[in-house]
């Protein structure tokens, strides 16, 4: 068995779509991490692919702000504008949808959480070392797949000690260690490389590995300006930060 395993899709179409183009020949079924939408300008579109698609989803933050869930005074003033332009945007069997995702979820062996296992509504970023290895106590499961950061990670415990790698990371699962693996942004990634990141998890294989996915950029670029939301957001796509 064979997951695909994406977060951070923010209302990008254009990379959802070709993420899902490139999963077709990698994966067997799909995983969620959460923020299908906010900041990109097709919200509706995105959370109807991945709702079916997907075995399993989980809340990130933007979908707690859109059904309001979190204040929007936590977000800065591009996505607290992409959030409010969000909610307008969205009809009530969306909303609903939203509104029934777990924050965290369990398949197989590996836990699913937007952002962190240690409480996982408060929406804790990891990004460092310590970060990561400080969470492996929070969660039970052998794995536990994360986004938020939109940098993909890897941090692992076992008795040849810790080990932590930033970057398009490629892991193979060795007996008696636990992981935790940061799969990247579908649709707005934040590590240099404007390319779609997901992970492939092959369960028989023991292995998780990153995939980067080129999609239509100057399209998805046009569609947030076009739709009024913060030229800021258009402008980072192009630059993956």
């Amino acid at each position: 068995m064979r997951y695909a395993v994406l977060s951070d899709i923010h209302g990008n179409l254009e990379a959802l779509q070709a993420v899902l183009a490139d999963v077709a020949g990698h994966a067997d079924d799909v995983l969620c991490l959460g923020d299908v939408v906010g900041y990109g300008a097709d919200p509706a579109p995105c959370v109807d692919l991945v709702g079916a698609r997907a075995r399993a989803v989980v809340a990130g933050n933007h979908e707690h702000a859109v059904i309001g869930r979190l204040d929007l005074s936590w977000f800065n003033r591009y996505a607290r504008a992409a959030a409010e332009w969000t909610r307008e945007r969205l009809d009530t069997d969306c909303t609903s949808y939203l509104d029934t995702l777990p924050l965290t979820a369990v398949v197989e062996d590996a836990t699913l959480v937007h952002a962190s296992p240690r409480q996982p509504h408060e929406w804790e970023y990891l990004v460092s070392a310590e970060d990561g290895l400080t969470a492996f106590a929070a969660f039970d499961t052998r794995l536990c797949f994360v986004g938020h950061s939109h940098v993909p990670a890897a941090w692992s415990l076992g008795s040849s000690g810790p080990d932590y790698e930033r970057g398009d990371v490629s892991v193979s699962l060795d007996a008696g260690r636990r992981y935790i693996v940061n799969v990247g942004s579908v649709g707005q990634p934040r590590d240099r490389d404007p390319r779609a990141a997901y992970a492939v998890w092959d369960v028989d294989a023991r292995r998780i590995t990153v995939r980067r996915v080129a999609y239509d950029v100057a399209t998805a670029r046009a569609k947030i300006e076009q739709a009024g939301l913060p030229r800021f957001l258009a402008d980072r796509l192009a630059a993956g930060a």
